[in-house]
């Protein structure tokens, strides 16, 4: 022991040192010196870390949307009286939510949106939101918080149907309006005048779309007949970088397109979590022409999104030139 020290601190280094010999001479550590270099162990666990990292950022996500989830139903437990008289008891729930999204796009993502006039006001009408997906489309989350703390307006949005069979998640579904995306449910919330959101290339664009950002929309014209029946415009919507803040393995896709065209579950390993800089580009509506047929409507809006997309866009992405816009890039248009 040294003197200077006071007398509690000397007793915890001492206790400090007792259990380093006891826990070196109960795992006998000294006997896996002999068989294996640590140092080699640290380098590897150094080298190893940020592939690791990069990996464990998607089941964050993960986690919180299970926190969301678990807050609504915290939320429903509080306000269970409330339900029985007040159709609107779940606002403070969604606001909520949509504010906590709306702060980690800005802190994370640096997220910004242009063009959010296009989507109309209550009063206007329904109207059908067409976007790109993303490996995770993490961006549209922060689309539906603006909308919601801006726009005042809850967008109703076609979910896959692996999201309700994930245990704890139906009543966050039910709570941000997602459905399963049955054509007749479509063009009914279309015709009440709600906005529908959703995106044509779904998980197998998310599986297996790439940094190029084609669209994998295939021949799926589905939506475009949707948009006919119900009378709306189609609003096409693109968020720059998107495939930089998450992107999916590119090894074994072609064995992985097999298993996902039997099970239609997703099956592609996602990476990511990237800082990088985002940025929502919402065009201009495409109006309702009875005229038009539902490939010719599909293509058109097709066609839009791949605009924005050379536009706005840096072709090939890079994650690295990504992070550097969260620092600088050129002035465009106002942001929200």
């Amino acid at each position: 022991m040294i003197k200077d020290r006071p007398a509690m601190v000397n007793y915890l280094y001492d206790l400090v040192e007792r259990i380093g010999n006891c826990t070196y001479a109960t795992l006998h550590l000294e006997y896996l010196e002999k068989y294996v270099d640590i140092q080699f162990v640290q380098w590897l666990v150094w080298l190893f870390t940020p592939i690791i990292i990069v990996f464990v950022f998607p089941f964050v996500l993960f986690i919180l949307f299970f926190l969301s989830a678990l807050f609504v139903r915290a939320y429903r437990y509080r306000y269970r009286l409330r339900e029985a008289y007040n159709r609107d008891v779940w606002d403070g729930a969604r606001n909520t939510l949509a504010t906590a999204w709306d702060a980690l796009g800005w802190l994370w993502h640096g997220y910004e949106i242009v063009g959010l006039e296009n989507i109309p006001e209550s009063k206007e009408g329904g109207a059908l939101i067409v976007f790109y997906h993303g490996a995770i489309p993490i961006d549209y989350y922060y689309i539906l918080a603006k909308a919601i703390l801006i726009k005042k307006r809850c967008i109703r949005s076609v979910g896959d149907h692996f999201l309700f069979k994930i245990p704890g998640w139906n009543l966050l579904m039910d709570v941000c309006h997602v459905f399963s995306g049955s054509f007749q449910l479509c063009v009914q919330y279309l015709k009440e005048g709600h906005l529908v959101a959703l995106a044509p290339g779904g998980v197998l664009e998310a599986q297996f779309g790439d940094e190029d950002y084609r669209l994998v929309w295939g021949k799926r014209i589905g939506f475009a007949k949707v948009a006919i029946e119900a009378q709306v415009p189609i609003i096409p919507v693109f968020t720059q970088n998107l495939r930089e803040a998450f992107r999916s393995v590119k090894t074994g896709r072609r064995w992985l397109r097999k298993i996902y065209e039997k099970t239609r579950l997703p099956v592609v390993p996602i990476y990511g979590g990237f800082p990088v800089k985002m940025r929502t580009y919402v065009g201009t509506p495409i109006p309702y022409d009875p005229n038009i047929s539902p490939e010719e409507l599909a293509k058109k809006t097709a066609e839009a999104i791949e605009k924005m997309i050379l536009t706005y866009q840096r072709l090939p992405g890079s994650i690295f030139k990504a992070l550097l816009d969260r620092v600088y890039e050129k002035p465009k248009l106002k942001n929200i």
